[in-house]
């Protein structure tokens, strides 16, 4: 499977966390490369909070699988790092056996099963923050979340042993599901490290100001914003479902799935499909506001889509 977005860290490039940089180096050398992401972070903000600092009192528990190691975060959220991510209201959650084993078994599938969404993975996420909602917040839980702001930092909650997104919910978890919502959000880091690194949208392109896109399947969820997209929104949902369609068309021709996450994951493809092709009519229409090289973006992600 090609793929649109680039699927690599250019070397040398200002995400190449093994780089000759005087803070990064620094951080290397004392042995904290866990918190490399976290020196990224101020920068991307043009911020003055060392972030980096306040990441060392996480405690990183490490799992490796097929030869790559991922940092699990423990500790409590440093305030500074959370208010900037949008994780005022979550923390951290216990390290369980069986967090560990899902964990564990969710990037094994990914590993052995989905191969390319592995080296994704592998390439583009160092570190995991699994939360849940701090007592009392009247709201609903995320899934699983990235942030531009912080690269190759990945968040998701228990829902995703069970939510594939938007709609189809399991009364019974899986690390399979916890497997598509991974690759999702590592797949949202490597678009956001490609639009950094390249120029996607035309000259003068704002979020605030773009054109919005109707979602309609998102309209009974209550929440505004999540019921027309920006063009960068919806440019980044396209090219996940991109990914994700084709790890669930995977799932679906296996035979080792259960009665419920063959019922899941058809119900999530059969939503998904329709949703990604309707997308991408509606970004050919406001081509304008891309880049000669967005547009070829958009090209490939056509063709990929004409594929599913």
């Amino acid at each position: 499977m090609s793929t649109t977005i680039a699927a690599r860290v250019p070397s040398g490039s200002f995400f190449d966390l093994t780089r000759s940089d005087p803070e990064l180096t620094r951080l290397r050398e004392e042995g904290a490369e866990s918190v490399l992401p976290f020196a990224l972070m101020g920068r991307i903000l043009r911020s003055d909070t060392p972030y980096a600092e306040h990441a060392r009192t996480l405690r990183s528990e490490q799992l490796t699988v097929a030869g790559t190691t991922f940092g699990w975060f423990d500790a409590e959220l440093p305030r500074e790092i959370a208010d900037d991510v949008n994780l005022t209201n979550y923390r951290i959650v216990e390290h369980t056996d069986e967090r560990r084993a899902a964990l564990t078994a969710a990037l094994d599938r990914l590993s052995l099963v989905h191969p390319e969404g592995f080296e994704r993975m592998r390439e583009f996420v160092r570190g995991m923050l699994w939360v849940g909602l701090k007592p009392g917040v009247p709201i609903s839980s995320l899934t699983s979340s990235s942030d531009p702001a912080l690269p190759y930092v990945i968040v998701f909650s228990d829902k995703a042993r069970h939510h594939i997104p938007p709609n189809t919910v399991s009364p019974e978890p899986s690390p399979l599901f916890l497997a598509e919502n991974l690759l999702h959000e590592g797949t949202h880091q490597s678009i956001a490290l490609h639009i950094h690194q390249h120029q996607v949208f035309a000259d003068g392109y704002s979020s605030a100001t773009s054109p919005k896109i109707e979602i309609a399947w998102r309209a009974g969820q209550g929440v505004t914003r999540n019921q027309s997209w920006e063009i960068d929104r919806a440019f980044h949902a396209t090219c996940v479902y991109n990914q994700l369609l084709r790890f669930r068309r995977t799932e679906l021709d296996r035979d080792d799935l259960t009665a419920n996450e063959r019922a899941s994951f058809r119900s999530a493809y059969d939503e998904g499909l329709p949703a990604a092709r309707y997308l991408m009519r509606e970004l050919e229409i406001l081509g304008a506001h891309f880049t000669p090289h967005g547009v070829d973006l958009l090209t490939g992600l056509r063709q990929q889509i004409d594929q599913l």
